[in-house]
């Protein structure tokens, strides 16, 4: 009789949403503490999610109180996937419609944030304020100066520079006092670059494939 493969709850790779994972292959191994006693064991499996057939990488490590194994209680387990991804934290769609920089900065800064690197998103969030403010040829001696010419030339709202002038602090705070934003700031942050972007670059690029306004008509 076939044993029943193992199911876990994972994001897709692809759609990002939690999806059903099936265990295809696992193999565990002991933790050992410093007095050479085991108080722990970690799984590696390779998991397919049942919707979009996708492969991954899934450790989960189980650490456990005291000397005593197999009676002590679990007092701390961490599960990692990979490639790593964030449940609800899909990558932006039609990003071939972007700029090369500010493609490549987007989609390391994202990597950063879905491998819980938050000091290394944070200050990608400001390289990609800074990447957009050059592509779009704005002037002045710092980002603070370009984000407001982006208002003066007509690209970007009052609001929106309220934005990006956070986003910009957020990555000052990130570069200069090493400090970690929380991962909901930081996805909050990143939820508004992407819209920033659909704005300034795919939008328009869809747009212009659009029939264009005859004279007359």
């Amino acid at each position: 009789m076939a044993t029943a493969k193992t199911e876990r709850w994972l994001p897709c790779a692809t759609c990002s949403r939690t999806t059903r994972h099936l265990e295809l292959f696992s193999v565990k191994e002991p933790i050992y503490d410093e007095a050479e006693y085991q108080n722990g064991e970690s799984l590696w499996a390779i998991v397919q999610c049942q919707g979009y057939l996708e492969f991954s990488f899934f450790k989960r490590s189980e650490e456990y109180q005291g000397d005593n194994f197999e009676h002590e209680p679990i007092y701390s387990v961490d599960e990692q996937i990979y490639p790593s991804r964030i449940a609800g934290r899909a990558e932006l769609k039609d990003t071939g419609y972007l700029p090369f920089h500010v493609g490549l900065i987007y989609r390391e800064t994202r990597n950063a944030l879905c491998n819980n690197m938050n000091i290394l998103a944070g200050i990608g969030l400001r390289a990609l304020v800074e990447v957009v403010c050059k592509e779009k040829n704005a002037g002045g001696n710092n980002l603070e100066d370009r984000i407001n010419d982006l208002v003066r030339t007509g690209l970007l709202t009052n609001d929106g520079a309220d934005i990006l002038h956070s986003l910009r602090i957020m990555g000052n705070q990130a570069a200069h006092e090493v400090k970690p934003h929380s991962l909901k700031d930081l996805g909050i942050a990143l939820d508004v670059v992407e819209h920033l972007l659909t704005g300034f670059y795919i939008l328009p690029a869809k747009a212009s494939a659009l029939p264009k306004k005859q004279m007359g008509n």
